[in-house]
């Protein structure tokens, strides 16, 4: 038997830009007043992130660099995902909206690396070949807290595209893996330090989202300044990211994990727990197990991030790019994110097992449901948080306490699922 479910809305600030492509367009323009961009071909970097409004960023910066004259054109720089291909690098960017019809520029995709030295602890440092040769480079990235590891310096942004991104799939090995020798904030600054030597880097945009997943500040920064400022960038970042609303929950429900969600498919900054399976020390909630719905059709089958899951139902293993999974996890030397959990093939089997496994008594467990680790501000809870709702500002009822609705085949109805009600 399980618990009454509600509807509850987390009251998050938002600070959310009117018009993110205007405010990079436009300070990408100012930035670009003292440089002549005339007849210049410009990598522009893109990766493998959801971000908000990535596709009208993108096509922003393109548009701004050609009406200075140049001659952009897009690479992803990602690393190791898209399965390490050259097309599976371009199939990720279409999903995003970005290709040569709506972007107006060629993609040049590529695995093609060249080895450009060593970092001063003596480990090998690769870049693309296309940007190599680039008369300039721009990265565009979101600049957070990264899921692998916690750093104040460090992050999921404009530094680790450099060091990472650009590298593909060899890059990104000699990264992780000198990470495993110096850690995650040596490689990564040491090996964009040698980028930075030999690449004709012209800038960053840097981007910052609110806690509602949505473009909140955008930055074009120096190549030679992105080491210095980032940390800035990053501890804003930290104090914008939402947080799941309880500090303890028996049961974490994800409806979906996925690449274009976060680098581990969940953000482990949100869920308290690393790709590892220890807590996050920052983390301001903590899951005590979790249990994996589905898998987003942008991940292309890389379910990274299935090992972080105790349950998961049936449907994602059927789904899984096994090599798209491991390039990914062999690049990251992270081995745990792909392990397959215990599956089953109805929500019902699988609830019943995650909840055998976090030890909590079913008619009172605190379950918490989210669509996924991007969307933390309308979310299902079991009855036994109640009180503590009732007690706070900043959690509203939206639908009350009722029975959780099944349908003939053991799984969520459609038809009576909180999560898909359209706010208000």
């Amino acid at each position: 038997m399980l618990p009454a479910q509600m509807l509850v809305e987390a009251k998050l600030p938002s600070h959310a830009l009117d018009d993110p492509a205007a405010e990079v367009a436009g300070r990408l323009d100012a930035f670009l007043a003292a440089a002549d961009c005339r007849d210049k071909r410009i990598a522009v970097g893109a990766g493998s992130r959801g971000i908000d409004r990535i596709a009208e960023v993108i096509r922003a910066a393109v548009a701004t660099l050609k009406a200075r004259g140049a001659r952009p054109f897009i690479v992803p720089a990602m690393g190791s995902h898209g399965g390490g291909t050259a097309e599976g690098q371009l199939e990720l960017l279409d999903s995003f909206g970005i290709n040569e019809a709506t972007m107006g520029v060629p993609l040049r995709s590529s695995m093609e690396v060249v080895e450009l030295g060593q970092t001063s602890a003596g480990e090998p440092v690769f870049t693309a070949r296309e940007a190599l040769e680039a008369d300039a480079v721009l990265l565009v990235n979101r600049v957070k807290p990264h899921t692998d590891f916690e750093s104040v310096r460090v992050g999921s942004g404009l530094l680790k595209m450099t060091a990472i991104g650009l590298g593909k799939v060899e890059g990104a090995a000699a990264a992780h893996r000198s990470a495993r020798r110096h850690g995650y904030e040596e490689a990564i600054s040491a090996a964009a330090r040698v980028v930075r030597s030999r690449v004709k880097l012209l800038a960053g945009v840097a981007l910052l989202e609110d806690p509602h997943h949505r473009l909140a500040r955008v930055e074009v920064i120096p190549a030679g300044e992105i080491e210095a400022r980032e940390p800035a960038l990053l501890a804003q970042a930290r104090t914008w990211m939402p947080s799941l609303p309880f500090p303890d929950i028996d049961v974490l429900v994800l409806d979906e994990i996925g690449k274009n969600i976060s680098g581990a498919g969940m953000d482990t900054n949100i869920v308290g727990r690393g790709v590892d399976g220890m807590p996050f020390q920052a983390a301001r909630s903590r899951a005590r197990t979790i249990y994996v719905r589905g898998l987003t059709p942008e991940s292309h089958g890389n379910a990274v991030g299935v090992g972080l899951a105790e349950v998961v139902r049936s449907q994602i293993i059927a789904q899984m790019d096994v090599k798209a999974m491991y390039t990914n996890a062999l690049s990251a030397m992270t081995p745990a994110t792909v392990r397959v959990p215990m599956h089953f093939d109805s929500d019902a089997e699988c609830l019943k097992a995650i909840l055998r496994v976090s030890g909590a008594d079913p008619e009172r467990a605190r379950i918490v449901r989210v669509r996924n680790t991007l969307s933390v501000d309308r979310f299902v809870a079991s009855e036994a948080y109640a009180p503590e709702i009732a007690s706070r500002s900043d959690l509203k009822v939206v639908v009350p306490p009722r029975p959780w609705a099944l349908d003939a085949q053991g799984n969520f109805d459609p038809a009576e699922d909180l999560l898909a009600r359209t706010p208000a």
